[in-house]
């Protein structure tokens, strides 16, 4: 092949990798999964066009299979800025994880239809280094959440998730995923949010022929499906996942917040407010003996048409509805001291009833040379929780029961538009975006009963008498908005058959407005012990409230006079403004000075500036030091060294400088509960920006058709990363964030996969063949913490930062080892798959231990997972089967703390065993 073809097929790929995710080159046809490639431009002859039909192989667009890549899956990537740079050397090319200038990792449709999972949280968790949290979050090598970056086909995501600034990736279905790229090494073309790695998720492109698919899937699990669980009724609309209005605020408590009114102020119309606030609907807990099994449907549809010579326009659009139940009784205890004495020991038995409803429309035109997308996608994720607590405050002697009632609504709206234009050697790409995400809880409540254990109480009976000694009400309501406009522009230009230069800038301005209102509702003193034994719903029924303002009515039944009040206890910081504006540059090059030689380097600037700030909600100032303000310049430069060794054999050497940014929620100074951790939140004002030193060096050995090992080391260095701790009070855990001095992290990654042709087994095995995927990835990390180093957490003043952190201990979510393996038998003729699935994952810390106590620790163990997937065909129309079991080894959820004599659980329970079936149907 001469050097100016693969100079072209060079320039083709570094355009196909930007934005939008589907490869270009002359007369292909839309991108997808339904019709042949097409040859060439018009007139050109096949060996004019071999590149142009390579570039589209890789990127997934064309259907014709390459010798000695028969067996290889070509899956549709999406890069933004020409940074996933390909040169087209020949057929072997055609895998994208190979001819990357970076590290990458890339889950094709199919790789994600074999794992069997249902979001790409859990697909993305079989990826070398990569393991995800209970909350959807990825760690990838070890770093916790906010040292990644996820992009939907290049572009930025915000988070309807408080704790995040990252989307929780588990709200994405794998039904709207064309494929899943990792990328470890820094390229200056992707922001400079970048510790562990980025994750950037290809929305499904647009077809080449119509088509129709249809899916239905029900599963259960051993601790939920058919067992007694608890819930509440809320509104008719809640097992769609919306509300119909049963939790708006009623006009009394509207009118409240609008006044800039306290609520203690005498103009507060308190009996009012309260008699909108005890609606049984929303705090009559319920048993449910028969918990139903997990349901979920979905529907795509998609098609594409010719016009004039050029021109094709396509649509895709898919929607889906999924309801699952789940319990889990956790047992959760806290310490009093560092030998672990139990201050307090409680299980929280808690039903999740969560119901996800996504859809997706996409539109794709193409005209000759030039590309444009527009792709629309909305998520709304929504929790019913119901908790019942049982437990012993042992520092008193008292039992608590306490009841909770809650409704989470997440919901990200997300609209994109990208344009490819080639003119000759210089392409232009284009690219805008408008997200929003929003988080309501409205309702969030929280009823207290005790008992005294003594022989002077009131029999053996749970008393809420409104009153912090012995019992208590409290409701909250949060509301969370988040608005991201991003645009930016891509200019790459061929300098010569050796050079290939790419210039960009990008801007992003984030704006989140957050607000937690929490009322503590109590009685006084006259407040009759024998009421206190009422359920919630009569506690703050409508006839004990009317009593409660109603003195002459108290005077008539012999009651000694009380009264209700309420008070609020987040008035010093009930909202939050928090903004986030960075305006980027970047250039790099892509430079081949010699045949298996690749240098891509580059350098980004970014500035930043990025603000929280509360807002005045009172008519009367409270004055609020709770502000945050961060501006910082930086340079983070880049560069990948690649080098072909052997034919099969190449290297790889990078270096870069990164950063990683405080979340809005480590920011602000507000507590937050988190349903999925048990825990609660609160943040620090006085976080600053972490710097990260990168290094890694790799070896890639490809054997042909798909099977390749590579082994690789890294070496982080981090400047200032930011830690959770936790302390407790009675049974309540908070966690906190602070600024560790400094880390290190480094390690060794092993991968390789392996596949066996059976044929000359005969018989069944003739068409089948043996399928071996293991990764593997060692971990080690420490803090550096001396003596004289300092800690900033808000309120308080500096402070040692030995008072939160131990020289020498590991990063919070980082484990030793990762382990990851799938043996499959699968038809290569067709579709009948077997998977089993193992993962692995060490002790990782959560949460350092303050107060002399020890650091608390998640153990996430083994997992066995099986997938069979089937083929099938009734009256002509193409089915496929899926049947799953997951954690058949029944491994828990645990978390602890241990002082090497004694362990307490903190956040454990029991998972159990799931099973699983689905169907669907193409037409």
């Amino acid at each position: 092949m001469s050097t100016g073809k693969r100079l072209a097929g060079l320039l083709l790929f570094t355009t196909a990798l930007s934005v939008p995710g589907y490869a270009f080159a002359q007369g292909t046809g839309a991108q997808g999964t339904g019709g042949p490639p097409s040859t060439g431009a018009q007139g050109a002859t096949p060996d004019e066009n071999a590149d142009e039909v390579l570039t589209d192989t890789a990127q997934g667009t064309a259907q014709t299979q390459q010798p000695d890549e028969s067996e290889q899956e070509q899956p549709d990537v999406s890069i933004p800025g020409g940074g996933g740079t390909i040169i087209v050397t020949g057929q072997r090319r055609t895998d994208p994880a190979r001819s990357s200038t970076q590290v990458v990792s890339v889950l094709s449709e199919e790789a994600i239809a074999r794992t069997g999972e249902g979001d790409i949280a859990g697909a993305l968790s079989r990826v070398t280094g990569l393991s995800t949290g209970a909350n959807g979050l990825v760690y990838v090598r070890g770093l916790g959440d906010r040292y990644s970056l996820a992009l939907l086909n290049g572009l930025p995501l915000p988070s309807p998730e408080p704790l995040s600034r990252v989307v929780p990736l588990d709200i994405f279905p794998t039904s709207v995923i064309a494929s899943s790229l990792v990328q470890k090494t820094y390229s200056a073309n992707f922001p400079g949010e970048f510790g562990g790695g980025v994750i950037n998720l290809t929305t499904k492109a647009i077809p080449d022929e119509s088509f129709l698919e249809i899916s239905v899937s029900g599963s259960g699990d051993e601790q939920t499906t058919f067992s007694t669980g608890y819930t509440y009724y809320g509104s008719q609309y809640d097992w769609f996942g919306f509300d119909d209005g049963s939790r708006d605020l009623g006009p009394n408590l509207q009118n409240f917040f609008d006044s800039g009114a306290r609520i203690n102020d005498q103009d507060v119309d308190t009996k009012g407010i309260l008699l909108e606030l005890g609606n049984p609907n929303r705090i009559l807990l319920q048993k449910n003996d028969f918990l139903p099994i997990n349901m979920s449907g979905g529907i795509t549809a998609g098609t594409g048409f010719d016009f004039g010579d050029t021109g094709r326009f396509g649509v895709i659009a898919t929607a889906s509805l999924s309801n699952k139940w789940r319990n889990r009784r956790i047992i959760s205890q806290s310490a009093i001291n560092a030998d672990l004495d139990l201050n307090s020991d409680f299980v929280d038995f808690v039903t999740d009833n969560r119901i996800t409803v996504n859809g997706l429309l996409g539109f794709g035109l193409e005209l000759g040379e030039h590309q444009f997308r527009f792709t629309n996608l909305f998520i709304r994720d929504s929790l019913k929780r119901s908790a019942l607590s049982l437990g012993e405050d042992l520092q008193d002697n008292d039992t608590d029961l306490i009841q909770n009632t809650s409704w989470y609504e997440r919901q990200l709206l997300d609209t994109q538009f990208v344009g490819e234009l080639e003119f000759g050697d210089l392409s232009v790409d284009l690219r805008g975006g408008y997200a929003q995400t929003q988080r309501e809880v409205p309702f969030d409540w929280e009823f207290t009963y005790s008992r005294a254990n003594n022989a002077s109480d009131i029999g053996d009976l749970f008393l809420n008498t409104l009153d912090p000694q012995r019992g208590g009400a409290i409701v909250s309501f949060s509301d969370l908005t988040e608005d991201l406009y991003y645009g930016g522009i891509d200019l790459s230009y061929s300098a010569t058959d050796w050079l290939s230069a790419t210039v960009g800038y990008a801007y992003t301005d984030t704006k989140r407005f957050s607000t937690r209102r929490e009322f503590d509702i109590r009685a006084s003193t006259g407040f009759p012990d024998a009421f206190g034994a009422f359920r919630p719903d009569n506690l703050l029924g409508d006839a004990l409230i009317e009593l409660g303002f109603n003195p002459e009515a108290q005077a008539a039944a012999g009651l000694d006079p009380f009264e209700f009040n309420i008070f609020e206890t987040t008035e010093s910081d009930p909202a939050f403004d928090a903004g986030l504006e960075i305006h980027a540059a970047y250039g790099k090059l892509n430079i081949s000075p010699m045949a298996g030689l690749t240098l891509d380097i580059g350098v980004r600037y970014e500035d930043a500036v990025q603000t929280v700030n509360p807002v005045e909600v009172f008519a009367e100032t409270l004055g609020s030091n709770s502000s945050t303000l961060i501006a910082n310049d930086y340079f983070l430069p880049a560069a990948t060294l690649t080098y072909e060794i052997l034919p099969d054999l190449q290297a790889r050497l990078s270096a870069s400088k990164t950063i990683a940014r405080p979340q809005f929620r480590e920011l602000i100074f507000q507590t937050y509960f988190d349903p999925e951790s048990n825990r609660q939140f609160n943040g620090n004002p006085s976080l600053i920006d972490t710097e990260l030193t990168n290094y890694e060096a790799r070896l890639e050995y490809y054997m042909g058709g798909g099977d390749r090992i590579s082994v690789a080391g890294f070496y982080k260095d981090l400047e200032n990363p930011i830690e959770i701790f936790s302390s407790f009070s009675d049974n309540d855990q908070i966690s906190g964030f602070a600024n560790a001095p400094a880390a290190t992290l480094y390690g060794a990654e092993l991968e390789a996969q392996v596949t066996r042709d059976l044929y000359d087994w005969g018989g069944f095995w003739e068409t089948k063949q043996f399928l071996v995927i293991a990764n593997y990835t060692y971990t080690q990390s420490e803090l550096k913490v001396g003596p004289d180093d300092i800690a900033r957490v808000f309120p308080f003043a500096d402070q040692a930062a030995t008072n939160f952190f131990r020289d020498g201990v590991p990063l919070t979510g980082q484990s030793d080892h990762l382990v990851n393996l799938q043996l499959g038998l699968e038809d290569q003729e067709t579709l009948q798959q077997f998977t089993v699935l193992f993962s692995y994952a060490s002790d990782r810390v959560t949460s350092r231990g303050t107060a002399s106590l020890p650091d608390i620790v998640e153990d996430p163990g083994l997992r066995v997972d099986l997938v069979y997937r089937q083929g099938l065909d009734a009256f002509g129309i193409p089915l496929e089967l899926k049947l799953e079991a997951r954690n058949i080894t029944g491994r828990d959820h645990i978390e602890f703390q241990d002082n090497g004599t004694t362990r307490i659980d903190i956040n454990t329970w029991e998972v159990g065993r799931s099973f699983g079936v689905g169907l669907s149907a193409e037409f």
